[in-house]
């Protein structure tokens, strides 16, 4: 079977990944890190969206400001995501 290509490809839609909404929080983390903030730029919005709900998903503030501190740390080391979680159950 042969495909014919209609559009070309400067009139192809491309679907950007869904991001959630990084809080106010991680935000500033992020921003007062060079290295965080290098490695938030090179990743792709997917692994944004693991680094965000994993978070955003803590049920208590300690826990939360924890994982923000780790993954800081792991972002530091060349993590594009956080190791050890099942990731985001929003996607």
């Amino acid at each position: 079977m042969e495909f014919v290509m209609i559009k070309t490809m400067a009139h192809l839609k491309i679907a950007s990944g869904t991001v959630h909404r990084i809080p106010a929080d991680l935000r500033r983390a992020i921003g007062h890190d060079a290295r965080a903030n290098k490695l938030w730029a090179e990743i792709t919005p997917l692994a944004r969206n693991e680094w965000i709900c994993w978070v955003t998903s803590a049920k208590q503030d300690e826990t939360r400001a924890r994982r923000i501190t780790v993954g800081l740390d792991k972002m530091h080391k060349g993590m594009r995501r956080p190791c050890c979680w099942a990731g985001c159950p929003h996607r």
